[in-house]
């Protein structure tokens, strides 16, 4: 056997259950290809490339410009008329990325992971095909193979990107310069923080969602404060509506959209399709390899991410759950340990999900919806950001805490953040609940004054009716 531990994909999931392997004293090597037909690619994988990294490094820069531009008055701030220099802002966005990505390959170095370019194929359970660029194959053997190819972004049909007035979301993190109007095709995740993006800089942004509601993964009455800041920044969203097709010119892009039962035509220059991503199991497997993919094209694994074959694990976004990096990285360990002896779990209930907008959105555990259905009796706190001293102090005072326990055994179920720093806030609640707190816990904690944090103590301390700074 040429390895222990042979890796496909080089992205979150990949580079870490690579790293983790080596660590462990197996002898791996991690496969990465350069790029696909939509996606430049490094070590990385989106994440680091077209994904995570870049668009927080815009959504950052952006936000600066929005202060500068409206939001430093009410600090007795004047700048005058702020100019804006896209290209040195995604010079900013690309040497991050650059940074980062010859990061992993600096971590492969230390850790002595073997790094092997190319496309990598399943040919049996201890055997991968490797497709250089140049289409030159060659053979490699491992003892254990660790799958981790990633995902794309989804391309619909009635929409399809041109490169330069279609774009995904890929390319709506390259532009060269703002468009006066831009349309977004989805509003979720990716399509909410571009919308952010670029309408932050300038364009006026519509975003159409086929959803009838927005964000169904949360609470209605988080959703609804959500809706009215959004509102407030002039991102226009369409719910319950359908892109039916589309025609390019030289001018823009016309767009038949369905609202409401009735066909409009809507003009943009630009069009951002976000509407979500696919697992990139194309040609990841070979006929007779021993594996399958489902309908979905998603490869099928228990609990610990081992397919049907022992020696063969699946991470990230190539396997059920959500798509996210900290996911994908936590099942590379896992498969890694497990393949090593060890006896490591991923907690699946306690994933935890952002949306970088500002303020941003954060979740984690059951919603409402989510503990009816299942007869799970339960009591809830809000905590609204309007009553937090330093979130006032900071003029940054939009959104809530919400917290959801068990009736019985006041266990922390859920918790749902809309604010500035929901990311950090959600972290010190996961924390509490993957040691199984109580809100009671929570509220007994000290929190240090003045801090956005206090938020939570407070919602903790509103689920028994306990809250100090509103009423009960």
């Amino acid at each position: 056997m040429d390895f222990d531990v042979l890796v496909i994909g080089g992205g979150p999931g990949g580079y870490v259950a690579a790293i983790k392997s080596s660590q462990l004293g197996l002898n791996t090597a991690c496969i990465e290809f350069d790029s696909t037909e939509d996606e430049k690619l490094k070590l990385g994988g989106t994440c680091l490339n077209v994904g995570c990294i870049p668009s927080k490094s815009l959504l950052d820069s952006s936000y600066k410009f929005h202060q500068l531009k409206d939001g430093l008055a009410e600090h007795g701030i004047s700048a005058g008329k702020p100019k804006l220099d896209i290209s040195k802002m995604m010079d900013r966005k690309n040497a991050i990325v650059k940074k980062l990505t010859g990061g992993v390959s600096h971590l492969f170095s230390h850790n002595k992971v073997t790094s092997i370019h190319g496309k990598g194929k399943l040919v049996n359970p201890t055997t991968v095909e490797v497709t250089d660029n140049k289409g030159k194959k060659n053979t490699y053997t491992a003892k254990n193979i660790i799958l981790a190819a990633g995902s794309r972004p989804i391309n619909i049909p009635s929409v399809p990107w041109n490169g330069t007035s279609v774009i995904g979301s890929s390319g709506a993190l390259e532009l060269e310069e703002v468009p006066k109007s831009l349309a977004i095709i989805g509003a979720g995740v990716i399509g909410l923080e571009l919308g952010s993006v670029w309408s932050r800089l300038g364009s006026k942004v519509e975003i159409f969602e086929a959803e009838n509601s927005l964000l169904p993964m949360l609470d209605r009455d988080v959703v609804k404060v959500i809706e009215r800041e959004f509102k407030n920044q002039n991102l226009n969203i369409s719910l319950g509506c359908f892109v039916k097709g589309s025609k390019t010119s030289r001018s823009g892009v016309s767009l038949e959209v369905e609202i409401e039962g009735k066909l409009q035509k809507k003009s943009f220059d630009k069009v951002i399709v976000a509407v979500g991503r696919r697992p990139f199991t194309e040609d990841l497997l070979a006929k007779d390899c021993g594996l399958e993919l489902d309908e979905r094209g998603f490869i099928t694994v228990n609990d610990y991410c081992q397919t049907i074959l022992p020696n063969v694990y699946a991470v990230g976004d190539i396997v059920r759950g959500p798509m996210l990096a900290h996911k994908a990285m936590e099942e590379g360990v896992m498969a890694a340990e497990r393949i090593a002896g060890k006896k490591m779990e991923v907690n699946y209930n306690l994933v935890p999900s952002v949306i970088y907008t500002h303020p941003e959105i954060a979740w984690v555990g059951r919603t409402e919806e989510d503990l009816k259905n299942d007869g799970v009796e339960f009591k809830k706190g809000n905590f609204p950001f309007a009553a937090s001293g330093r979130a006032l102090a900071a003029g940054d005072s939009a959104g809530l805490v919400k917290m959801l326990a068990d009736k019985d055994t006041d266990e922390v179920l859920g918790i749902q953040i809309f604010g500035n720093g929901a990311a950090e806030i959600l972290q010190q609640g996961l924390i509490g609940m993957e040691f199984s707190a109580s809100s009671e816990d929570f509220g007994l904690t000290m929190f240090s004054h003045p801090t956005v944090s206090e938020a939570l103590h407070e919602a903790a301390l509103a689920v028994n009716k306990q809250a100090i700074h509103i009423g009960n």
